[in-house]
């Protein structure tokens, strides 16, 4: 059979099998990034050596985060009273992923709390939640909104429906469906920012369907989901996949054999926003006659090799290639495969595919100190090293975050992000490093730069109060312009800059349900299609909202 008419039924079910052949040992489901507080409390025990964590590929399991608060659970003694209440405040729902000792241990639902018989466990409160020695199942509600307030007037976002998960032996179901109401609309395609969008049918309403199905065994797990990643250690912006795009159809594989090794990949199926005329067709229906358009394929694969020479230092080094083609290509679905030379191979003599390759080394050897460093890599040629007219295609971040020192629940994070023209970009429209328009990598995108400080206080539990600032600026758009792909001087010019200073606030009231207030001064110039018009210019803004559900 010839690789480019591969079934994907087949490679699907092929790579579920394999994996299915390992010892079995527990459920594996995501768990969203957007929900920050669980995500901040275990970088900062990891920056206190409490625990060790390698957060260079995001979502991490709700398995794998109950695990990690089950060693600082066992360490309780060292950590001061907030991150203590802290601790008990995040067990009492990731506890819940722990394998129960029986089927008969004596967990029943008695008005949407559950206890054990004659011991209150103090479980997260959800809207329904059952469990046995074999199956178990949570459904809770998404509801949420906020609004911003400034001179241009009141903008509002709200999202609502719900979410589910479930476990059936070593297998993991989850689901979640979020209707998007935003007006004006924050968070096109084009826009410089890290709100979340998607795709819009001329409308200010969107919805988001993610979910998925998973397999795990005691040493790894596999998943064919609908959902979205993180890569690259930050704090404000990933500048591998930062994770603001759309979710997209993916087959994913984590392995983790021994301790100072971790793999992580994935193979997906992206929305290419191309028509492609020869599968495009008219028909004739009620409404008269019309047009039928179909996109041109798309599909990316990524790989991610995280070594640990010593104790709290992680070296990751990865690589991913976007691809299209009439039907996907099965030698994409070879995890360990560096797939620039293996486009080569197929694309000897014409244009390539899109291939990046990636690094990022995280530290945390000095007690409270968290320090990493990511290189993004679209395109690199030796020879234009020394020359100084020309440039590589990079991407670099390098930043640091100092924990509870001098201070208890104190932090400060510096962090700076320079992206070299054309990073991220491609001239063939079905090769971009996008999903249905939005960038996946950094929000800023290419031949950009930025500065962002922030200093932040936890005075109760699971309560943020903090000082940010931050400075971005972008250069021309030499894709736009029709320059030469090299000799395009970084940051020739600023096209767009963003000046922001602010003072943010929240505060998790049970499992799931924050309330913030917001309050920030900012300033943003230049090319205004870059920018919601809401925000554009000089505006001082305030921002408040609540959510339950992700």
């Amino acid at each position: 059979m010839h690789p480019m008419t591969f079934s994907p039924r087949l490679a699907i079910l092929s790579f579920i099998v394999i994996c299915s052949q390992a010892a079995l040992y527990a459920q594996e489901v995501p768990h969203p990034v957007v929900n920050t507080g669980i995500y901040e409390f275990l970088d900062e025990l990891a920056s206190l050596q409490i625990i060790e964590l390698n957060s260079a590929v995001k979502p991490y399991s709700r398995l794998f985060i109950a695990k990690r608060l089950g060693e600082a659970d066992r360490k309780r003694e060292v950590l001061n009273t907030r991150q203590q209440k802290e601790l008990d405040f995040y067990l009492s729902d990731f506890g819940k992923e722990m394998p129960p000792v029986s089927r008969d241990s004596g967990i029943r639902q008695i008005g949407g709390l559950f206890r054990k018989k004659g011991l209150d466990p103090k479980l997260r409160r959800d809207l329904f939640y059952y469990r046995d020695s074999l199956f178990s199942i949570t459904v809770n509600p998404i509801i949420g909104g906020e609004f911003f307030q400034n001179q241009a007037g009141t903008a509002t976002y709200a999202r609502n429906f719900g979410e589910a998960r479930a476990y059936v032996g070593k297998w993991g179901f989850y689901a979640s469906l979020r209707d998007n109401h935003e007006k004006p609309l924050l968070g096109k395609p084009l826009f410089l920012t890290k709100r979340e969008g998607g795709h819009i049918k001329g409308s200010t309403d969107w919805s988001e369907m993610q979910g998925g199905i998973t397999w795990s065994w005691k040493w790894g797990n596999a998943g064919f989901v609908k959902d979205r990643q993180q890569w690259g250690n930050n704090y404000n912006g990933a500048n591998i996949f930062g994770g603001n795009n759309p979710t997209f159809v993916q087959l994913r594989l984590n392995l983790k054999p021994v301790k100072w090794f971790e793999f992580n990949y994935f193979h997906g199926w992206l929305n290419s926003m191309v028509v492609d005329s020869s599968r495009s067709y008219w028909v004739n229906n009620s409404y008269g006659p019309d047009y039928r358009e179909v996109y041109h394929k798309k599909f990316i694969a990524a790989n991610m090799f995280t070594i640990t020479p010593v104790k709290n230092l992680n070296i990751s080094a990865g690589n991913s290639i976007v691809y299209t083609d009439r039907h996907f290509n099965p030698v994409y679905i070879m995890p360990l495969f560096f797939y620039k030379s293996v486009d080569h191979s197929y694309t000897s003599g014409v244009d390539n595919m899109n291939s990046q390759t990636f690094i990022d080394i995280s530290s945390r050897n000095i007690r409270h100190l968290h320090v990493y460093s990511t290189l993004f890599i679209d395109e690199l040629s030796v020879a234009r090293f020394r020359r100084k007219d020309e440039w590589n295609f990079f991407s670099w971040k390098a930043g640091f975050r100092l924990s509870s020192f001098p201070l208890n629940n104190l932090s400060f994070t510096a962090e700076f992000t320079y992206s070299y023209p054309l990073t991220y970009q491609h001239f063939v429209p079905t090769l971009t490093f996008e999903t249905q328009n939005y960038n996946l990598g950094h929000y800023l995108r290419d031949n950009s730069r930025e500065w962002y400080l922030a200093l932040d206080y936890k005075p109760a539990r699971a309560l943020n109060i903090g000082v940010y600032f931050s400075d971005a600026v972008r250069g021309p758009d030499y894709t736009e312009l029709g320059t030469p792909r090299v000799g395009n001087p970084p940051l020739a010019s600023t096209e767009w800059q963003s000046t922001i200073a602010g003072f943010r606030s929240s505060y998790q009231v049970i499992n799931d349900l924050y309330i913030w207030l917001n309050i920030s001064a900012g300033n943003i110039t230049g090319d205004s299609r870059w920018s919601a018009a809401y925000f554009y210019g000089n505006k001082n803004t305030f921002n408040a909202g609540m959510t339950y559900g992700f």
